[in-house]
């Protein structure tokens, strides 16, 4: 029933946020949070224990099982679950992994009150809710899909994501190679792809392309 209370899930890892949220959503008459979780490990407890919401609010970035590992575990176990992602990063490279593992909208953490409450509407309602700004860059990804270098550069693999990551710490590429199961040569190979694929010259400009998409956070 449309008026039926939309029953909410509050998925992050900042307390005061998370409380903050909760409290103005329950204010509104037209949703309510029936449980708080610091991290995806947490939110799949409740789902366990039967506690199903209409609409899951995801932090991309929190400790033991993120944003993404989370969305995509809802989306292969529990694709009635409608997720909105909350997140400091909207360049095109964060929406689209966004988008491949099933996330119905976006919002920043900034974001207006009613405007939460609406993208909650929104999505329960409608299936998704994209603000102006995120339908704007989308629109334009889109517009210019044959630019081929542009859909390069967002469209990486989840093994050059992992990359990525690595690369932005102090491992060698030898130990990224290990960790990652891949032969170095092969590594060797990801790393120069990806120089040419993302414009950049060095190790230290992958770490701050993966920095500013929102790969991995400082």
């Amino acid at each position: 029933m449309k008026n039926d209370v939309i029953k909410v899930a509050m998925v992050d890892d900042h307390v005061l946020l998370r409380n903050a949220l909760t409290s103005l959503i329950n204010n509104s008459g037209k949703c309510k949070v029936i449980f708080e979780a610091s991290n995806g490990k947490e939110l799949i407890k409740q789902l366990e224990n039967k506690h199903f919401p209409n609409v899951v609010i995801l932090d991309v970035n929190m400790p033991e099982m993120d944003g993404h590992a989370t969305a995509t575990y809802l989306q292969q176990h529990f694709p009635e679950i409608k997720i909105l992602m909350l997140t400091m990063y909207d360049s095109e490279l964060a929406l689209i992994r966004l988008l491949k593992t099933g996330v119905k909208g976006f919002m920043k953490k900034d974001i207006h009150p009613n405007e939460l409450l609406a993208a909650i509407e929104s999505v329960h309602e409608f299936g998704h809710y994209y603000s102006a700004q995120t339908s704007s860059k989308l629109a334009g990804l889109f517009r210019n899909n044959q630019d081929q270098q542009l859909l390069n550069k967002v469209m990486l693999t989840e093994m050059e994501i992992d990359f990525l990551k690595y690369a932005c710490s102090e491992l060698t590429y030898k130990e990224i190679a290990g960790n990652l199961k891949m032969n170095p040569r092969a590594i060797d190979g990801m790393r120069d792809n990806l120089f040419t694929k993302l414009d950049v010259k060095s190790r230290v400009g992958l770490a701050m392309y993966a920095i500013k998409h929102g790969v991995v956070t400082i």
